[in-house]
């Protein structure tokens, strides 16, 4: 027989070890191991083999799936002997040693922890120091381990965790100075591992799952504990829990955010043995029912992953290459099955959420799981789809040109007759770095990547790509290309008639011999008329004065009337 060492983890070996000590051979104090085979107390070997199934769900405390079931019950009916162990078949153990380590690197893997990154960015009030760090706020971040604050966060005193997906308290012992501690909306179902906190005063655990209403006795150590919030928790259900509670824990002002007076310590004291008793009786009902409750969601579990790999196998089969004969309606089978595929989703997102559930830590976890589980497929459709770039039909089958604006962008195309060259003007990103711009200039055509998006535009003529220059305007970033194109047009000189060449060689002259005399303004007077300053004012005449040779004469002058005149008394004279 072929012998294969399978490696426990530390707590997975105390386990065992403890239930070989407990149970007896044949006695219900068995082992179940997920990987196929149901070790008994105090016997190496292995009943089965039971089908290879998928390791346990996460919500078991041991990432082996190991579920102690020591002080159950059996069920009524039940009274079959145990079948006689057998050696398991030749190299199954090692397909279940190898499958639970590929189930430990998913669990790793799966799971949200608290790292360096996480407390430094959450420590942003001191300057993302963590070593002097008071107060840090790691509430809905999807943590299922509690670890690292007590090394690296010495000084906390203020700690909250709410809203995560917690199932015990560790790695809190260390924080001496810890004042107030908040996990409250976890998994956790027992209070453990606070006796190091010595400075904690107040501890809110609302809405957990702590049915064991007896390890409160934890917290007598912790002396200047003040508050304690246990409201949403199972115990809080059983007859009697606020009188045990304020009977344990004396130390206590306030309980469930009610103040504890001293008669009611007093009458809590003086009835502390049968409550006792009574709170011992509802734990121990309680346990079992939460035993069931793993069991069924363990079931429930093995259920879902069987049905999903009935899913994953049909749609290998589905997805198998077809035919050379179907090859042309492949496109449309594709899509047929994805819209198949669709529905199918749907209508298992929708059993998923109707299905009635028990609320426990079990469901709790496995809806979480399914939010990610969904989530990552979104994503990864998501990235399958960036991957895929759309195939630009950039150049025809017949191998014609197209015209391809696909960043739509505005452009200007230009024909610089005078310079023989095309000028393209495209209105890039002002912003955009020059890195991301690819430009291609061919004989007839123009290409430019813009972010991986094509610009193409076919050219009116033939061009000269090696002599074309792209530059980047630096006032609105658009990308300018010039192209010269490629037949060089020879320009025809203007004629001169031979009446302006010789008016020209006279101006050549004038201006020669201009230039040897002084010149001086001269105003044409037939073209300009300016007024006579000297008579502006009227000579008077004079008559019968002095001798009349000396008299002058009458000079008169013809006035030529307006034709058009016409006198008017009502018009005043001018003067």
């Amino acid at each position: 027989m072929q012998r294969t060492d399978v490696r426990f983890m530390p707590e997975e070996k105390t386990l065992i070890s403890a239930c070989r000590g407990k149970a007896g051979p044949g006695s219900a104090g068995a082992l179940r191991l997920r990987s196929g085979f149901q070790l008994r107390s105090g016997s190496s070997s292995a009943r089965g083999p039971a089908p290879l199934g998928a390791p346990a769900p996460l919500g078991v405390p041991s990432p082996l799936g190991v579920q102690l079931l020591s002080g159950l019950q059996p069920r009524s009916g039940s009274s079959e002997a145990p079948a006689p162990p057998s050696a398991p078949p030749p190299g199954a153990v090692a397909v279940a040693a190898r499958r639970v380590r590929e189930w430990r690197r998913r669990l790793r893997a799966a799971m949200v922890r608290i790292t360096e990154d996480l407390v430094r960015r959450r420590a942003e009030h001191n300057n993302c120091e963590i070593f002097s760090l008071e107060e840090i706020s790691l509430h809905q971040q999807e943590i299922e381990k509690l670890e690292h604050l007590d090394k690296w966060c010495r000084d906390l005193k203020i700690l909250y965790l709410q809203n995560n997906l917690i199932p015990k308290i560790e790695n809190v012992s260390k924080l001496k100075k810890l004042e107030y501690l908040n996990v409250a909306l976890n998994n956790i179902e027992r209070i453990e591992n606070l006796e190091g906190c010595e400075e904690l005063k107040k501890l809110d655990l609302t809405a957990n799952f702590i049915g064991e209403l007896s390890s409160i006795e934890s917290l007598k150590c912790n002396i200047h504990l003040k508050e304690l919030f246990l409201m949403g928790n199972p115990c809080t259900e059983f007859e009697g829990y606020r009188q045990f509670v304020v009977a344990t824990l004396q130390q206590l002002k306030y309980l469930d955010s009610k103040e504890i007076e001293r008669s009611e310590r007093i009458k809590a004291l003086q009835n502390y043995p049968e409550v006792q008793w009574k709170i011992r009786e509802q734990e121990e009902a309680y346990l079992l029912k939460r035993a069931r409750e793993k069991e069924e969601a363990q079931k429930r579990m093995q259920e879902r992953k069987d049905e999903k790999q009935k899913q994953m196998d049909f749609k290998l089969g589905c997805d198998s290459p077809d035919s050379p004969q179907e090859k042309p309606n492949q496109a449309e089978a594709h899509g047929e099955r994805e819209r198949c595929r669709t529905v199918e989703n749907d209508d298992e997102e929708r059993k998923f959420w109707e299905e009635p559930t028990p609320y426990t830590p079990e469901s709790r976890l496995e809806t979480h799981r399914y939010i990610e589980e969904k989530r990552r497929a979104k994503d990864n459709v998501r990235e399958s789809k960036k991957r895929e770039k759309t195939p630009w039909t950039l150049v025809t089958a017949e191998g014609k040109v197209l015209n391809v604006n696909v960043p739509k962008l505005h452009f200007s195309l230009k024909d610089d007759e005078e310079n023989n060259q095309i000028i393209l003007d495209l209105a890039v990103y002002r912003h955009l770095d020059t890195s991301l711009l690819d430009v291609d200039v061919q004989p007839t055509y123009i290409r430019v990547l813009v972010k991986e998006k094509p610009f193409q535009l076919v050219l009116p003529e033939e061009v000269k790509p090696d002599s074309s220059s792209a530059k980047r305007s630096q006032t609105t970033g658009h990308l300018v290309v010039t192209m010269p194109k490629a037949k060089e047009i020879i320009l025809a000189k203007q004629k001169v008639s031979a009446s302006i060449k010789h008016s020209d060689c006279n101006t050549q002259q004038k201006n020669t011999r201009r230039s040897g005399q002084v010149e001086k303004l001269e105003v044409d007077p037939s073209k300009y008329s300016f007024p006579d300053v000297t008579k502006i004012i009227q000579e008077k005449e004079r008559t019968g004065q002095g001798p009349i040779k000396l008299q002058p004469q009458k000079v008169t002058e013809v006035k030529k009337c307006c034709v058009d005149f016409e006198k008017n008394e009502d018009v005043p004279p001018l003067i």
